[in-house]
């Protein structure tokens, strides 16, 4: 079985991760083929539409952990080929269809998609803050979300599909069985739209996002550095291990002192 699929309805293209005895996790093959499917959409004179879900009970955990270790390369291997949909590139709208966990790397794909549905059941995670130096600041940010939830997000909270409905992050939240055809259905609305109206509208849209300025930006990578950076392959042992990690958080204890700010990573 590919652990990527696509099947066509009409003008509209559903992506499916198949690899639901890892919840769908992020290999370097998986990414690859992610990238392709995302290309072939993109340019395809035909299709119009994406639903972007997975199989089993997870939509996808993220980062593949075990790969991760293997090749002592914390975050995995990107594809060596530009993937349209994450680098912001692809012009036409994707609808999450969420079915189960989305965790880390897979929360970010959610967070990429322009219209979303849930499971009741699916559970979402940021999961930066266990994994790397720096917790995911941005995200609750980009999703216009209060000060207090967005910094529930970044310390890697983990939130039902309910609360993201009440929070406004999903726009529907279904029954298992009502999943894709709901998907589908907003699908075909976008369809009834003239085309170029839809992609302006959604390109507008997106160019109206929030996102981190240049010196945010400057300041959280001056953090991703201030740390142990040992913490990193050590957080994904014990992940893959299943046992309590053992921290060191510094290598100089004098570092968690006298953080860099805005003002001094001014440009």
């Amino acid at each position: 079985m590919p652990i990527v699929e696509t099947e066509r309805h009409g003008q509209i293209l559903v992506v499916r991760m198949n690899r639901p005895d890892r919840l769908n996790a992020l290999s370097h093959e998986m990414r690859t083929l992610l990238a392709e499917a995302w290309t072939e959409f993109r340019h395809s004179g035909e299709l119009e539409v994406a639903i972007f879900t997975g199989a089993g009970r997870g939509f996808c955990a993220g980062e593949d952990m075990k790969e991760s270790l293997a090749n002592n390369q914390p975050g995995g291997r990107r594809p060596d080929i530009e993937d349209p949909f994450m680098s912001g590139a692809l012009e036409k709208p994707v609808i999450a269809a969420v079915n189960g966990y989305a965790m880390g790397g897979g929360f970010m794909l959610v967070e990429r998609t322009d219209l979303r549905v849930a499971v009741k059941e699916a559970i979402f995670e940021v999961s930066e803050a266990k994994r790397w130096l720096l917790g995911g600041y941005n995200h609750g940010h980009i999703a216009n979300l209060p000060y207090p939830i967005a910094m529930e997000m970044a310390l890697g909270f983990r939130f039902t599909a309910q609360r993201f409905y009440e929070i406004g992050f999903l726009n529907r939240v279904v029954e298992a069985d009502q999943l894709m055809p709901a998907a589908l259905s907003m699908a075909e609305h976008l369809l009834t739209l003239p085309p170029a109206s839809r992609v302006n509208t959604v390109h507008m849209m997106r160019q109206m996002r929030p996102a981190p300025s240049a010196e945010q930006q400057r300041l959280a990578a001056a953090l991703h550095e201030r740390g142990a950076k040992s913490d990193l392959m050590e957080s994904r042992a014990a992940f893959a291990e299943k046992r309590k990690p053992n921290f060191k958080g510094w290598d100089n204890p004098h570092d968690r002192y006298g953080l860099p700010t805005l003002d001094s990573v001014k440009g």
